[in-house]
């Protein structure tokens, strides 16, 4: 027995294995309690630099986003392949 998936569950799955990456990529680029890859792109300039809390506030902001696409996917993904 052969099972179908419908072409707007097969396109949810990919855009849910793209966000997974964006997410993991995202998370992996904040700095944690030492530093981060987030250093690499200008971020570990130190604390007088204004630009690396904005960077940081933006990074929080995008990670976030992301974050909800995911777990609106997800979502998405229960309902339909039930």
């Amino acid at each position: 027995m052969v099972a179908t998936i419908s072409s707007l569950t097969l396109a949810v799955i990919v855009i849910h294995v793209a966000v997974s990456f964006a997410l993991i990529l995202l998370i992996l680029l904040h700095s944690g309690r030492g530093s981060g890859l987030s250093d690499m792109f200008g971020g570990g300039m130190g604390a007088s630099a204004a630009g690396s809390t904005v960077m940081e506030r933006n990074l929080d902001r995008v990670t976030v986003m992301v974050a909800i696409m995911f777990t609106f996917t997800s979502t998405v993904l229960v309902i339909r392949l039930q």
